[in-house]
């Protein structure tokens, strides 16, 4: 017990320990008001508006936890489509590495991922670099891989300082892309969590300032982030939260699923959600600890 409390008349214990958990229970009450808001607002749009947006749900698990050979014992993290290869890609943090996957979650090739303390998110970004995000450092590393890579050394390139030096394992797990703009949108898990964007930094390093963007999230988390061409929408995943949630380009949302058990086609919840994308055709694919790969697809109206 902390000291603190042991100080404390078993009664001040009781009652100190009893506000705690009312403060707790107050900030999941908000967070579920919140959420029955946004249900009720979901139900109000039209169905052109519906259809201008990514609109979650409408889509559905075809593909429900497909372990990833060979990567057990190990945590994915973070995901990217690469419309070039038709592939994902995705880290580990226990062992680093970069493994690139099937669209139906065989696993293709692994590359070590040396000079790297803790990956949490991967993105391909405008000129075909892929840009990883290490959550310990608080840094931003990107790289032309080549066909043939076997290891990245993060001391051969450039490095861009995230900032937020006391964030711990609190800092930045969220990356995505903004063609539109040209910058790369990064998500701050938590304590407290935020969403940034950034001026992609060149091959030099060189980059501009890190900005807070406005939002209006409902959840306790952000554990990874995309960002769809098509709409200027864009993809926030929560694992405390067990939510995928859609926001416009104000960061107000539009539209969001469950990823718990018996919800939008999946048999069981899935578990600590660590990387979110979508490919060309608009598909979503959901990697989660432990190294499962998950894929909702779009319900074709009839």
């Amino acid at each position: 017990m902390p000291a603190i409390l042991s100080r404390l008349p078993r009664p001040g214990v009781l009652a100190l320990l009893a506000l705690v958990a009312l403060a707790a229970l107050s900030i999941d009450y908000l967070q579920w008001h919140k959420r029955a808001y946004f249900w009720f607002k979901e139900q109000g749009l039209s169905l052109v508006e519906q259809q201008a947006s990514i609109w979650l749900p409408g889509y559905r698990a075809v593909l429900r936890g497909k372990p990833l050979a060979g990567l057990e014992g190990d945590e994915t993290s973070g995901l990217t489509y690469h419309p070039g290869r038709d592939t994902l890609f995705t880290v580990t943090g226990k062992h680093p590495q970069l493994v690139e996957l099937s669209l139906d979650g065989e696993v293709l090739r692994r590359i070590r991922l040396e000079g790297f303390a803790d990956p949490e998110g991967v993105e391909l970004v405008g000129d075909g670099r892929l840009a990883i995000i290490d959550e310990r450092r608080r840094t931003l590393t990107s790289f032309h891989l080549a066909d043939d890579a076997r290891s990245i050394d993060a001391r051969d390139y450039p490095a861009f300082d995230l900032g937020f030096a006391d964030a711990g394992n609190k800092g930045f797990e969220g990356i995505a892309w903004d063609a539109r703009r040209q910058r790369v949108l990064l998500a701050k898990e938590r304590g407290p969590l935020g969403l940034f964007s950034l001026p992609f930094p060149g091959e030099e390093g060189a980059a501009g300032t890190l900005q807070a963007m406005p939002h209006n999230l409902f959840v306790r988390d952000i554990s990874s982030l995309t960002h769809d061409a098509r709409t200027d929408h864009s993809l926030v995943l929560s694992d405390e939260s067990s939510l995928l949630l859609e926001l416009d380009e104000r960061g107000e949302p539009v539209s969001f699923i469950s990823l718990t058990s018996g919800r939008n086609g999946l048999l069981e919840g899935i578990e600590q959600a660590e990387g979110v994308t979508m490919d060309a055709a608009g598909n979503i694919y959901i990697v989660g600890e432990p190294n499962l790969l998950y894929v909702f697809k779009r319900r074709v109206e009839t």
